[in-house]
């Protein structure tokens, strides 16, 4: 299987990480992308502690292999931060904002540190903070984040990273993704909007069936969402969710004055917590034009994987130059070599 330093660093085998997906319970999808060999997460907003330790007792039933705990500062609850230095995790993934001290007790639990970045000066704090992976994140992206797209971020943060690892978000929903994210510098991918559309995953085939359906123009950032969303409570937090439309997005954009955040919030979040919400904030990036079908998670790690390899190759074949049979060539214009799988 194709593998990368990252992949030894965080003790899997593919190139592959999955998003955390904040409040939903994804802990059979996270289960089935760590067993195929990548990087499974699970989100703790809206959660007690009680509750993401009883996810995460579920999740170590189903696999024991390594996987990661995703906090933000949307907002950051100080008491699920702490029952997860207690779980030790192999990484916590965060993101909107740069946070030095937590990343410091991360490090002092012997758990690394995966920061999400969405421009070069969130990168640069990162680094400063002794982020162990960085996570260059286009603004095409699903969720919470920038406007910088993937194509500027990656090589832009892999410039700045030296040493450190960086993992490529935003658009990437296949192997074609994957193998561009290589060229550029990135050691792997993560993606979101793919794995919502996985068997697994816990939200509605409703949400599911519209990342199929939809196309990347469908995907619009969620103008005015802070009237209804949690408030951010660390310093330099941003983000602005990418969804798909729906007449609440609609709302909040044309006419925000005219949703009442006492009436819409509850309401929301009762939704949210049963599983469902896709009516109001379908969370999902522009890559939804790239999903043409609802896959196991299993089979999406292995086949963007495989679809990599096959891009990789083909990409060789067609960029280096025939030659006539002879003796090797050495220098400036020696023929590539072949590429390896062990990046």
């Amino acid at each position: 299987m194709l593998t990368t330093p990252v992949c030894h660093l965080l003790g899997i085998e593919a190139p592959v990480v999955c998003a955390a997906f904040g409040p939903w319970d994804e802990v059979d999808l996270a289960a089935a992308v760590c067993r195929a060999g990548g990087l499974g997460s699970l989100g703790t907003a809206l959660r007690s502690a009680p509750e993401l330790r009883e996810q995460w007792a579920r999740l170590r039933e189903l696999t024991d292999r390594p996987f990661a705990i995703n906090h933000t500062t949307r907002p950051l609850d100080e008491d699920a931060f702490r029952v997860t230095l207690e779980e030790r995790p192999v990484a916590i993934s965060f993101h909107l904002a740069v946070a030095p001290d937590l990343v410091a007790r991360a490090h002092d639990a012997g758990i690394l540190w995966i920061q999400q970045v969405s421009d070069a000066r969130q990168a640069e704090e990162a680094l400063g903070a002794g982020a162990d992976v960085l996570v260059a994140q286009g603004g095409e992206a699903g969720g919470q984040g920038g406007d910088v797209a993937t194509m500027v971020m990656v090589p832009q943060v892999v410039d700045m990273a030296g040493e450190v690892p960086v993992v490529a978000a935003g658009g990437i929903a296949d192997g074609r993704g994957l193998a561009a994210a290589l060229t550029l510098g990135a050691q792997g991918v993560l993606m979101g909007t793919r794995f919502l559309a996985s068997e697994e995953m816990s939200v509605s085939r409703a949400w599911k069936d519209r990342i199929v359906a939809s196309s990347a123009t469908d995907a619009v950032k969620a103008v005015g969402s802070e009237r209804i969303l949690p408030p951010f409570n660390r310093p330099g937090s941003s983000g602005v969710p990418r969804v798909l439309r729906t007449p609440l997005v609609d709302a909040l954009r044309e006419h925000p004055e005219r949703v009442d955040p006492a009436e819409t919030v509850p309401r929301v979040l009762a939704a949210i917590r049963s599983g469902g919400g896709d009516e109001y904030l379908p969370f999902s990036g522009q890559s939804v034009a790239l999903v043409h079908e609802i896959l196991p998670a299993g089979e999406i790690v292995r086949r963007t994987v495989r679809e990599a390899e096959a891009a990789l190759a083909l990409a060789v074949r067609a960029y280096t130059p025939s030659r006539p049979a002879g003796p090797p060539e050495s220098g400036a214009d020696a023929p590539l070599a072949p590429a390896s799988s062990d990046l």
